[in-house]
């Protein structure tokens, strides 16, 4: 059971005749401080579980970054031009879980473009672009929290799940290119 919080809130309803007065009153003990703590739990949980992953897959030369992101550009071309906050990218990518469960694939719809640190997409994918050269592919495994985080996609990812993006950037369309 990766999360459970239970919070019980207790409400008193007085009346005088005169207006009604709420009180609410928190005796679950929680508080940020708790909340902090148990996200760095979990957090620390969700990365031994990547660890794990990746223990199992030695050919993935994965780096980590700052942010817990890991990749490995297994593919790299001659290009040495890379995207930059505002350039637009047009990627083909496969997304899956952790237990193999293959969730998205562009080789149903197609290729997808996307501004980089403008679109509402993983933060994590953000990231991921602005490591690659336009041809390279790569492997990126993406902690929940730079992923779909608390409540997951709504569809094919659940919560608090991280996410392995197999990528390929096709093309930069550079912010400077525009007219």
């Amino acid at each position: 059971m990766k999360f459970l919080t239970i919070l019980s809130l207790l409400i008193v309803f007085t009346s005088c005749g005169d207006d009604k007065v709420i009180e609410q009153v928190d005796d679950s003990g929680w508080n940020q401080d708790v909340s902090i703590e148990m996200n760095q739990v979990f957090a620390a949980e969700e990365d031994e579980e990547i660890e794990n992953y990746l223990s199992h897959r030695p050919d993935w030369q994965m780096q980590k970054t700052g942010t817990g992101l890991r990749y490995f550009i297994y593919e790299k071309t001659e290009y040495s031009d890379t995207a930059l906050v505002g350039d637009h990218v047009l990627v083909d990518f496969s997304i899956e879980l952790l237990d193999g469960t293959i969730c998205y694939d562009s080789s149903e719809d197609g290729p997808e473009t996307f501004e980089i640190e403008k679109a509402d997409i993983e933060s994590g994918l953000h990231e991921a672009m602005q490591l690659m050269c336009t041809g390279d592919k790569g492997l990126f495994v993406l902690p929940s929290q730079l992923a779909h985080g608390l409540i997951g996609d709504e569809d094919k990812i659940p919560p608090l799940t991280p996410v392995i993006y197999n990528i390929q950037l096709l093309e930069i369309a550079h912010q400077s290119d525009a007219p």
